[in-house]
């Protein structure tokens, strides 16, 4: 049970994610966030509630790290 960060980059309505999984949903805004700064297309963003495990933590100093 995990949280993933999704993305809209066009008008067609799609939510896009990657492989990235956070315990937190806190953790996967900061991390949708911080790739809504570096991507110039990302119109939009949210975080949806994931099945698989988690894979990554947020550090808010270092980014993403891998789970403890």
């Amino acid at each position: 049970m995990s949280f993933k960060p999704v993305v809209q980059t066009d008008d067609s309505g799609k939510w896009y994610d990657n492989a990235l999984r956070f315990a937190t949903k806190e953790e996967a805004l900061a991390n949708a966030c911080d790739l809504t700064a570096r991507w110039m297309l990302v119109r939009a963003y949210d975080v949806c509630y994931s099945t698989d495990p988690v894979n990554y933590r947020w550090d808010s100093e270092q980014g993403l790290m891998p789970p403890i």
